[in-house]
């Protein structure tokens, strides 16, 4: 049994190795065990983890049909033409009966190949919720290790409840497309709180100035408010009045902020993403959202809520695996079988299971 571990271990090594070096070809295959949860997998993060957080993560969210895609290459572009270099994690569905995902985002975004100054990674969601897989977090720090100094995560096309993105990016955009009804879509709590952005795409189609009238008015409303960052378990809300940042769950503790003038403001931009229309006015207000967050301190509130959200998640996977395994084989079976007769219910099902172990 040495041999394979050594084995995994000089593998871990030399992959991260590769992966500060910035080997294409080994920084792709760290991904893959980053993907697969593999044996090395959490040697390869834990050896390059210090080099990461100099990167801005860029997430583009919103419903299907807007042109994320489309937008994404046009920004990824823009930003190769400023000089920077950037690393784009595309996330596809996969099918509930198969598990497998078509990936077309390489397809789609074929254009950027051939340049070296850009990464792309399609990633399948695996069955995870929130447009996001369950690993992408992992994958980003990779891409920032690496020295990708834009990492753009387009999601899955989102309904109202899917805003992970917000956990995991500084600067969140979130694309509508005129003459879908998606406004009325965005109006619904959720996708609208989580937009540091919000851009309608696709902006020569006929109904724009509706599809931006409509999220103007909802942002006049927030704008009067609170904006609030989520993670599991914790709110932060962002006092609009004066930009400072609390826990929702505890009044102590507020930063103080800046004034009425300084905070962010969420504009409504619109882009013609085929056409490469507004991209670079997109480009600059990403850059300029993110002096902003360095300027007013939001940089650490967002790192630390993202850091908080990746160790809840460490932790609960670990949590959960450890339960499973100290479960006896077919215990599970026996307690669906006594449920679905009724005998017992799920909730004490369970607490006589954990009891139990």
């Amino acid at each position: 049994m040495a041999a394979p571990q050594l084995r995994r271990a000089v593998d871990a090594e030399a992959l991260a190795q590769g992966v500060l070096a910035g080997d294409r070809l080994l920084l792709a295959r760290a991904i893959t065990h980053i993907e697969n949860e593999g044996a090395a997998a959490h040697a390869i993060l834990g050896r390059v983890y210090a080099h990461a957080g100099c990167g801005h993560i860029i997430g583009v969210t919103g419903a299907p049909g807007s042109g994320k895609s489309t937008l994404v290459t046009a920004l990824a572009q823009s930003y190769r033409a400023a000089g920077l270099t950037v690393a784009v994690v595309a996330i596809d569905p996969s099918s509930p009966f198969t598990g497998g995902a078509l990936l077309g985002d390489r397809v789609r975004m074929r254009t950027l190949s051939g340049d070296s100054g850009v990464f792309i990674r399609s990633m399948a969601t695996r069955g995870s919720l929130g447009g996001l897989s369950k690993t992408t977090g992992d994958v980003v720090t990779l891409l920032d290790a690496a020295g990708f100094e834009r990492v753009i995560v387009e999601t899955v096309g989102v309904g109202q409840a899917e805003v992970e993105i917000a956990g995991t990016a500084h600067t969140t955009l979130v694309v509508e497309a005129p003459g879908m009804g998606d406004e009325v879509q965005a109006i619904k709590a959720g996708i609208l709180e989580i937009g540091d952005i919000l851009v309608v795409n696709k902006a020569d189609r006929p109904g724009v100035e509706r599809t931006v009238r409509a999220l103007e008015m909802m942002l006049e409303i927030e704008n009067d408010s609170t904006r609030l960052i989520r993670h599991h378990g914790q709110v932060l809300r962002v006092d609009a009045s004066r930009n400072g940042v609390q826990d929702s769950a505890q009044d102590s503790g507020q930063i103080e902020g800046h004034d009425e003038a300084d905070r962010w403001r969420v504009t409504v931009m619109k882009t013609v993403a085929m056409a490469g229309e507004g991209v670079e006015a997109l480009r600059e207000r990403i850059e300029a959202h993110r002096q902003h967050q360095r300027a007013s301190g939001e940089s650490k509130l967002r790192e630390q809520v993202r850091i908080a959200h990746a160790l809840e998640n460490i932790v609960r996977a670990e949590l959960n695996r450890r339960i499973l395994a100290r479960i006896p084989a077919g215990a599970l079976d026996d307690l669906v079988e006594r449920i679905r007769l009724r005998e017992t219910d799920p909730y004490t099902a369970a607490a006589d299971l954990l009891a139990g172990i």
